[in-house]
Protein backbone atom coordinates (compact mmCIF):
# COMPACT_ATOMS: atom_id res chain seq x y z
CA UNK A 1 0.00 0.00 0.00
CA UNK A 2 1.29 3.69 -1.00
CA UNK A 3 1.93 6.44 1.49
CA UNK A 4 -0.70 8.69 -0.01
CA UNK A 5 -3.53 5.08 0.13
CA UNK A 6 -2.34 4.45 4.22
CA UNK A 7 -2.81 8.80 4.29
CA UNK A 8 -6.69 8.03 2.48
CA UNK A 9 -7.26 5.23 5.11
CA UNK A 10 -6.44 7.24 8.02
CA UNK A 11 -8.33 10.55 6.68
CA UNK A 12 -11.84 8.05 6.23
CA UNK A 13 -11.06 6.32 9.30
CA UNK A 14 -11.32 9.64 11.09
CA UNK A 15 -14.42 11.32 9.65
CA UNK A 16 -16.31 7.50 10.36
CA UNK A 17 -14.79 8.17 13.91
CA UNK A 18 -16.07 11.90 14.07
CA UNK A 19 -19.07 11.30 12.73
CA UNK A 20 -19.83 8.15 15.56
CA UNK A 21 -18.35 10.37 18.35
CA UNK A 22 -21.32 13.33 17.55
CA UNK A 23 -23.50 10.52 16.97
CA UNK A 24 -22.92 8.98 20.40
CA UNK A 25 -22.29 12.30 22.46
CA UNK A 26 -25.99 13.57 21.03
CA UNK A 27 -27.18 10.66 22.22
CA UNK A 28 -25.66 9.85 25.51
CA UNK A 29 -25.90 14.09 26.43
CA UNK A 30 -29.44 14.59 25.53
CA UNK A 31 -30.36 11.59 27.55
CA UNK A 32 -28.22 12.99 30.63
CA UNK A 33 -26.25 15.92 30.32
CA UNK A 34 -24.26 15.03 33.14
CA UNK A 35 -22.59 11.86 31.70
CA UNK A 36 -18.70 11.78 31.52
CA UNK A 37 -17.08 12.13 28.61
CA UNK A 38 -16.37 8.75 28.60
CA UNK A 39 -19.68 7.67 28.14
CA UNK A 40 -19.41 8.84 25.11
CA UNK A 41 -16.36 6.94 24.00
CA UNK A 42 -18.33 3.86 24.62
CA UNK A 43 -21.23 4.70 22.66
CA UNK A 44 -19.37 5.67 20.02
CA UNK A 45 -17.06 2.46 20.08
CA UNK A 46 -13.85 4.70 20.39
CA UNK A 47 -10.50 4.45 22.55
CA UNK A 48 -10.75 7.60 25.21
CA UNK A 49 -7.53 8.36 23.65
CA UNK A 50 -8.96 9.22 20.01
CA UNK A 51 -11.80 10.83 21.39
CA UNK A 52 -9.73 13.29 23.76
CA UNK A 53 -7.42 13.80 20.63
CA UNK A 54 -10.25 15.08 18.57
CA UNK A 55 -12.03 16.88 21.55
CA UNK A 56 -10.14 18.34 24.16
CA UNK A 57 -12.61 18.71 26.72
CA UNK A 58 -16.67 17.76 27.10
CA UNK A 59 -17.23 21.50 26.54
CA UNK A 60 -15.44 21.41 23.48
CA UNK A 61 -17.92 18.19 22.31
CA UNK A 62 -20.71 19.88 23.41
CA UNK A 63 -19.68 23.47 21.01
CA UNK A 64 -19.18 21.23 17.98
CA UNK A 65 -22.11 19.07 18.89
CA UNK A 66 -24.19 22.42 18.86
CA UNK A 67 -22.62 23.58 15.90
CA UNK A 68 -23.25 20.52 13.92
CA UNK A 69 -26.87 21.60 14.99
CA UNK A 70 -27.25 25.09 13.83
CA UNK A 71 -25.44 23.75 10.85
CA UNK A 72 -28.64 21.55 10.17
CA UNK A 73 -30.80 24.16 10.99
CA UNK A 74 -29.48 26.41 8.39
CA UNK A 75 -29.98 23.75 5.74
CA UNK A 76 -33.25 22.63 6.80
CA UNK A 77 -34.01 26.69 6.17
CA UNK A 78 -32.13 27.17 3.08
CA UNK A 79 -33.80 23.65 1.65
CA UNK A 80 -37.44 25.06 2.44
CA UNK A 81 -36.73 28.89 1.39
CA UNK A 82 -36.52 27.56 -2.54
CA UNK A 83 -40.08 25.98 -1.88
CA UNK A 84 -41.81 28.65 -4.15
CA UNK A 85 -45.80 28.64 -2.21
CA UNK A 86 -45.46 30.74 0.87
CA UNK A 87 -46.98 28.00 3.26
CA UNK A 88 -45.49 24.94 2.19
CA UNK A 89 -42.23 26.63 2.45
CA UNK A 90 -43.65 27.33 6.22
CA UNK A 91 -44.74 23.66 6.90
CA UNK A 92 -41.65 22.54 5.27
CA UNK A 93 -39.47 24.46 7.59
CA UNK A 94 -41.46 23.53 10.84
CA UNK A 95 -41.28 19.77 10.16
CA UNK A 96 -37.66 19.58 8.84
CA UNK A 97 -36.56 21.40 12.47
CA UNK A 98 -38.65 19.02 14.08
CA UNK A 99 -38.01 15.80 12.33
CA UNK A 100 -33.78 16.95 12.57
CA UNK A 101 -34.78 17.31 16.58
CA UNK A 102 -32.02 19.86 16.60
CA UNK A 103 -33.77 21.60 19.62
CA UNK A 104 -33.27 19.10 22.22
CA UNK A 105 -29.97 20.26 22.34
CA UNK A 106 -31.57 23.64 23.38
CA UNK A 107 -33.52 22.41 26.36
CA UNK A 108 -30.68 20.02 27.15
CA UNK A 109 -27.65 21.58 26.83
CA UNK A 110 -27.91 25.75 26.60
CA UNK A 111 -25.82 27.04 29.30
CA UNK A 112 -23.14 24.48 29.23
CA UNK A 113 -20.24 25.33 27.23
CA UNK A 114 -18.93 28.90 26.23
CA UNK A 115 -20.01 30.23 22.94
CA UNK A 116 -17.79 31.40 20.16
CA UNK A 117 -17.87 34.07 17.50
CA UNK A 118 -18.81 30.49 15.04
CA UNK A 119 -22.06 29.84 16.90
CA UNK A 120 -23.26 33.19 17.15
CA UNK A 121 -22.45 33.83 13.55
CA UNK A 122 -24.73 30.80 12.96
CA UNK A 123 -27.25 31.82 14.85
CA UNK A 124 -27.84 34.91 13.46
CA UNK A 125 -27.62 32.97 9.92
CA UNK A 126 -30.38 31.13 11.70
CA UNK A 127 -32.49 33.64 12.68
CA UNK A 128 -32.63 35.63 9.45
CA UNK A 129 -33.50 32.51 7.37
CA UNK A 130 -36.61 31.70 9.76
CA UNK A 131 -37.81 35.43 10.10
CA UNK A 132 -37.66 35.49 6.02
CA UNK A 133 -39.71 32.30 5.46
CA UNK A 134 -42.33 33.13 8.57
CA UNK A 135 -42.41 37.20 7.05
CA UNK A 136 -43.30 35.26 3.42
CA UNK A 137 -45.71 33.40 4.82
CA UNK A 138 -47.29 36.04 6.79
CA UNK A 139 -47.35 38.32 4.22
CA UNK A 140 -49.04 35.99 1.70
CA UNK A 141 -51.94 36.02 4.35
CA UNK A 142 -50.69 32.03 4.96
CA UNK A 143 -50.13 32.63 8.66
CA UNK A 144 -51.35 34.55 11.11
CA UNK A 145 -50.30 37.75 11.54
CA UNK A 146 -50.43 37.88 15.53
CA UNK A 147 -47.62 35.47 15.57
CA UNK A 148 -43.88 36.48 16.64
CA UNK A 149 -40.89 35.12 15.31
CA UNK A 150 -39.47 34.43 18.52
CA UNK A 151 -42.92 32.03 19.19
CA UNK A 152 -41.47 29.20 16.95
CA UNK A 153 -37.96 27.99 19.73
CA UNK A 154 -40.77 27.67 22.09
CA UNK A 155 -42.69 25.49 19.52
CA UNK A 156 -39.75 23.42 18.61
CA UNK A 157 -38.55 22.71 22.46
CA UNK A 158 -42.49 21.90 23.16
CA UNK A 159 -42.05 19.33 20.72
CA UNK A 160 -38.54 18.05 21.78
CA UNK A 161 -39.94 17.59 24.80
CA UNK A 162 -42.14 14.47 23.38
CA UNK A 163 -39.66 11.39 24.20
CA UNK A 164 -42.39 8.69 24.92
CA UNK A 165 -41.93 5.51 23.59
CA UNK A 166 -39.55 4.25 20.64
CA UNK A 167 -37.71 6.38 18.19
CA UNK A 168 -40.73 5.99 15.82
CA UNK A 169 -43.02 6.24 18.33
CA UNK A 170 -41.27 9.64 19.00
CA UNK A 171 -41.31 10.50 15.81
CA UNK A 172 -44.76 10.07 15.15
CA UNK A 173 -46.19 12.07 18.30
CA UNK A 174 -44.05 14.66 17.60
CA UNK A 175 -45.37 14.74 13.61
CA UNK A 176 -48.80 14.40 15.41
CA UNK A 177 -48.51 17.51 17.55
CA UNK A 178 -46.49 19.81 15.08
CA UNK A 179 -49.79 18.99 12.77
CA UNK A 180 -52.25 20.56 15.62
CA UNK A 181 -49.99 23.61 16.00
CA UNK A 182 -49.54 23.80 12.23
CA UNK A 183 -53.83 24.15 12.21
CA UNK A 184 -53.38 26.59 14.82
CA UNK A 185 -50.84 28.55 13.15
CA UNK A 186 -52.88 29.18 9.64
CA UNK A 187 -54.14 32.70 9.28
CA UNK A 188 -57.84 31.14 9.04
CA UNK A 189 -57.16 29.89 13.00
CA UNK A 190 -57.44 33.52 14.56
CA UNK A 191 -61.19 32.99 14.16
CA UNK A 192 -60.22 31.41 17.56
CA UNK A 193 -59.39 35.04 18.53
CA UNK A 194 -55.48 36.26 19.30
CA UNK A 195 -52.55 34.90 20.99
CA UNK A 196 -52.87 35.42 24.97
CA UNK A 197 -49.60 36.75 26.43
CA UNK A 198 -46.42 38.29 24.56
CA UNK A 199 -43.88 35.73 22.67
CA UNK A 200 -40.75 35.55 24.56
CA UNK A 201 -38.05 38.50 23.33
CA UNK A 202 -34.29 37.21 21.77
CA UNK A 203 -32.67 38.18 24.55
CA UNK A 204 -34.32 36.51 26.64
CA UNK A 205 -33.86 33.23 24.22
CA UNK A 206 -30.24 33.85 23.57
CA UNK A 207 -29.38 34.13 27.73
CA UNK A 208 -30.24 30.94 27.54
CA UNK A 209 -26.79 30.11 26.28
CA UNK A 210 -24.74 32.08 28.88
CA UNK A 211 -23.08 30.19 31.30
CA UNK A 212 -24.00 30.72 34.59
CA UNK A 213 -21.01 31.45 36.99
Amino acid sequence: MTEPEVLNGRRARAVRNDGAILTAARDVFVADPDAPIAAVARAAGVGISALYRRYPSKEALLGTLCLDGLRQFVGVAEAAGVVADPWEAFVTFLRGVVEADVHSLTVYLAGRFPTTPEHRDLAAQARVLADGILHRAQQSGAVRADLESTDLPMIYEQLAAIRLGTPDQIRELRRRYLDIHLAGLRATATSYGSLAGTAPTGAALGARWHRST
